[in-house]
């Protein structure tokens, strides 16, 4: 079976059978270089898309007006790209026009040079116009030409130099850092689904902490998360936050933070989002009601951002339940095995885990949950009910706040072990909710 890099340069031979240049372009030769597996392999070629379609009969025309046209191979997709040259970008994303062009000038209308680079599919020379192997070699991100007009014409170039930066673990070169500071207002023109796909890609790479950071320093931050900006100066406790302040928290946990999903990761970023707003200074300082505060700021952000539904409920239901774990050990058996079977549990134990260590790093709560979680059979969890609404009905009780009342009441003394089979139970309702 072929691989995608012999599947890539296959395409390229047709190219090249064809009469037409075809060169391997931006991130896979950058990672090539860098010794990273590309996750997919764009060409750019000669070929308008007309011609691309001609030789490819398994092709998409994802963006044939800026010469962009997707062909599959199996499971495998190829961007292919006619060289070309932008017009204005009146929207801040997209070129007003196009015109197809030579390599050279394909590449100096690229974002940053280490995305600029073309590799020779057969010899796997690099042709470079722009200086990016020599920024690679430096661990430098820098915008292809002045800055700013990059900027300005794709704002969310802005929030990718960060996340290229903190992927590599590269600097920004000081020019280009300048202009992300310069032009960080214009963030607000983006539309918040694009903004929202940058920053899963920043938080569930490594080194989200570096970002977030940076986002922070250059304003970027403030554009689009303003709330989390206010965690930045607001005291903790130092007897349980000897790390600072909650923004500094924050990074920590992020920090902690392994291959997490998209939902984990923005429960992390907003888990003490709330503690601003909720601040007081008694006996201590205090955050009475944070997580509830702060998963309705959450819910807010995650609307803001075009969040799906799923992802808003999973991350908002993690920080408003993110303190309870620390309880675990003195709740009712019932509200513990509640607990363990929400279908968010695994993430919110994790949650659990990184704010510890974010902090005074104590993991016996988290131990001692996990240990639980993991050692209770999931039928004594999730046990069949021993009465049902129906039941209910046939006892005589009609459809109301009562109904629930009385089932939850009977599942926690199920839970409990106090009451074990339906004729128990249906005496217990008799005693308490006599008709």
């Amino acid at each position: 079976m072929s691989t995608p890099f012999q599947k890539a340069q296959a395409i390229c031979q047709t190219l090249q059978a064809a009469n037409h240049t075809a060169l391997l372009a931006g991130g896979c030769v950058r990672d090539s270089l860098l010794g990273v597996s590309p996750k997919d392999y764009d060409i750019a070629t000669t070929a308008t898309p007309v011609e691309v379609a001609a030789l490819f009969p398994k092709c998409i025309p994802v963006g044939a007006a800026f010469g962009v046209m997707m062909v599959l191979d199996g499971d495998d997709q190829f961007e292919l790209a006619t060289f070309r040259t932008d017009g204005d970008y009146s929207d801040g994303r997209r070129p007003d026009s196009i015109e197809f062009t030579t390599p050279k000038q394909d590449a100096l209308r690229r974002d940053f040079t280490v995305n600029a680079l073309f590799m020779h599919p057969d010899s796997e020379e690099v042709i470079d116009y722009v200086g990016g192997k020599a920024d690679l070699e430096a661990q430098c991100i820098r915008a292809v030409g002045n800055p700013v007009d990059r900027f300005k014409e794709d704002h969310l170039r802005l929030i990718r130099a960060i996340r290229f930066a903190s992927q590599l673990d590269f600097e920004i070169e000081a020019d280009t850092y300048a202009a992300i500071t310069e032009c960080a207002p214009l963030l607000k023109h983006i539309s918040p689904e694009r903004i929202r796909n940058e920053l899963e890609r920043i938080l569930t790479q490594p080194s989200p902490h570096v970002a977030v950071q940076r986002l922070y320093d250059t304003g970027l931050l403030e554009q689009f998360l303003p709330e989390l900006c206010e965690t930045a100066g607001c005291k903790q406790p130092p007897q349980f936050h000897p790390e600072g302040d909650v923004f500094t928290h924050t990074l920590l946990v992020l920090k902690h933070m392994v291959s997490p999903t998209f939902t984990l990761a923005m429960s992390a970023l907003l888990h003490d989002i709330g503690k601003p707003p909720t601040q007081t200074f008694e006996d201590r300082i205090r955050f009475n009601n944070h997580d509830h505060v702060g998963a309705k700021i959450t819910e807010t952000i995650c609307r803001r951002l075009k969040c799906s539904n799923t992802e808003t409920k999973r991350i908002t239901w993690l920080v408003s339940q993110h303190m309870r774990v620390a309880a675990c050990q003195h709740m009712r058996d019932s509200k513990r095995k509640r607990l363990v079977r929400e279908e968010g549990f695994d993430e919110l134990l994790e949650l659990m885990k990184l704010d510890s260590l974010g902090c005074h790093r104590d993991l016996y709560n988290y131990y001692w949950l996990k240990k639980y979680a993991e050692s209770i059979p999931d039928e004594v969890v999730r046990p069949v009910l021993l009465i049902s609404g129906k039941d209910l009905i046939e006892l005589g009780y009609s459809p109301g706040p009562q109904f629930k009342e009385i089932l939850l009441s009977i599942e926690d003394l199920q839970l409990e072990g106090k009451i074990q089979d339906k004729q128990a139970a249906l005496s217990y309702i008799g005693e308490h909710w006599p008709l």
